[in-house]
């Protein structure tokens, strides 16, 4: 019993990381379109490259290969829960939060 708690604990931490993913990269195109720069170095630099759509998703496709490699790993490695928690942790703090600070005054100011 304690096992398929475990399991599904981590598949919600795996369902709750892609789809963070994909609301980073939606919010990404909404704020890089809207004129704000991205924060991340790295992701400018390959959205620089690749033009923002075809960056956003080879970005997102790695982040998501990443988070398939962790779940692959499960029955491997005690760390894959703290990795999965970890990582919504950061994704929160250090994408969603940001763009939603720079985004929301915008849209409420829409709603006005």
């Amino acid at each position: 019993m304690v096992f398929g708690q475990r399991e599904h604990a981590l598949g919600a931490l795996l369902l709750g990381n892609l789809l963070l993913q994909l609301v980073d990269g939606v919010v990404t195109h909404i704020g890089v379109s809207a004129g704000f720069p991205e924060g991340n170095p790295l992701v400018a630099r390959v959205i620089d490259h690749l033009g923002l759509v075809p960056g956003l998703v080879v970005l997102k496709i790695q982040a998501c290969a990443c988070l398939g490699l962790i779940w692959a790993l499960r029955h491997r490695s005690v760390l894959a829960a703290p990795a999965l928690a970890v990582s919504a942790t950061v994704y929160l703090a250090l994408s969603i939060g940001p763009w939603t600070a720079l985004l929301a005054p915008t849209y409420l100011a829409l709603l006005s």
